[in-house]
């Protein structure tokens, strides 16, 4: 294992000191913190409507502010007279005003209303007429309201509701975002390292010393470790800020038992496509060809990318979602998608890890043998055929 550990210690100082891996990590951090504070400014302004009220109107304002609550949306309430409202309304300052009377208020847009702002006003408007209607009954509208609302409907559950169901999906989603994104990164790192190495002949001279699977063992270890400090750096901001945010109130052991699942994935995960890349990125001499050669590997990943990032959130125990999460090549994308969501039973687990091994055993037998006769071979492209063929 020394000759294995001195290519790994090499690729690591090689990559870590540089300022791409440095710049790369904070611009990674800032990126996925300006994201995050972009969608929460979407999701934020999306969810409140700025309403103003003609003075004649007021007594609309505060029942309209409480039915806003029922529709998911927060009505800030102004008053404010006819012609500054409607100015503003044009303006885009406003997103609606409310003229005329308690009675018979009207709704004054730019273009077309916002249904939950018509909505709840209609519904004012029709509680008022009622009330009115039943007072002229000799019927006490407060004592129908109330008998009204106490009629509700009995509700029994099944299951357990997860109280928090949304930051499991948020946290699965992103899993696998990020087990994805490094996946992709340190495969393209290992496959272009390998195209340099044999188009400059750099890998005769290392290969005089060393073995060719000791060559391939210390790249994959070296840039395995280099891209698991990166993740974990970023992974580390990146609950930092949610913690302080108050965004993640996870229990600590769910939280750390989706950590270090999704830490163990990656491992398993890089060592099997990092493998599978360096094999077939041996078979090329120059960087043009090489996108030839991985696409097809890229694809493994991007397919149960999308299943994830498509199905999962929406449908946690999903059939195909399940199945596809014991395949080897899904798994290290899938498998800890479903391990944050609290769906995946620890025989699944134990299933996907014991074929995931068995997969990388396998690979990186053949993988090794691909590299050790394909590696020194330069000039056309070598045929998988004979690379197979041993020795």
């Amino acid at each position: 294992m020394s000759p294995v550990w001195l290519v790994a210690r090499r690729e690591i100082r090689t990559r870590v000191r540089t300022r791409g891996f440095i710049i790369g990590t904070l611009a990674i951090i800032a990126i996925m913190g300006g994201y995050a504070a972009l969608m929460a400014f979407i999701g934020n302004q999306a969810s409140t409507t700025k309403i103003g009220v003609a003075p004649e109107a007021a007594a609309v304002g505060e029942p309209l502010r409480a039915a806003g609550e029922a529709y998911g949306q927060t009505f800030l309430i102004s008053t404010v007279p006819v012609p500054a409202g409607e100015q503003q309304v044009r303006d885009g300052d406003l997103d609606a005003l409310i003229t005329g009377t308690p009675a018979e208020p009207r709704l004054v847009v730019k273009r077309a209303p916002d249904s939950s702002v018509e909505a709840a006003l209609n519904a004012i408007v029709q509680q008022q007429a009622m009330n009115v209607e039943l007072a002229r009954s000799g019927v006490d509208p407060f004592a129908v309201r109330a008998a009204a609302e106490s009629a509700q409907v009995a509700v029994t559950s099944l299951e357990t509701d997860d109280p928090h169901r949304g930051q499991r999906i948020a946290l699965a989603i992103a899993s696998g975002i990020v087990l994805y994104m490094f996946l992709i990164m340190g495969g393209q790192m290992i496959a272009q390292g390998v195209v340099e190495e044999k188009s400059s002949r750099v890998v005769e001279l290392l290969l005089s010393t060393i073995k060719p699977t000791q060559l391939l063992a210390g790249k994959v270890v070296g840039i395995g470790l280099t891209n698991l400090l990166q993740m974990v750096v970023i992974a580390g901001a990146a609950l930092v800020a949610a913690g302080f945010g108050g965004v993640l109130t996870l229990p600590s052991a769910a939280l750390t038992s989706t950590l270090l699942w999704a830490l163990a994935w990656f491992v398993l995960g890089f060592f099997t496509y990092a493998t599978i890349l360096a094999a077939a990125s041996s078979l090329v001499s120059r960087q043009e060809e090489l996108q030839n050669v991985i696409s097809p590997v890229i694809m493994l990943l991007v397919v149960p990318f999308i299943i994830g990032v498509s199905v999962l959130p929406s449908s946690p125990d999903s059939t195909l979602a399940a199945v596809l999460s014991l395949v080897p090549g899904f798994s290290p994308t899938l498998m800890p998608m479903r391990i944050a969501l609290g769906v995946a039973a620890p025989w699944e687990i134990a299933v996907a890890l014991a074929l995931s091994i068995a997969a990388f055993a396998l690979l990186l037998h053949l993988g090794g043998r691909i590299y050790s006769n394909a590696i020194l071979r330069t000039g056309s492209r070598v045929k998988l055929r004979e690379a197979l063929r041993t020795t």
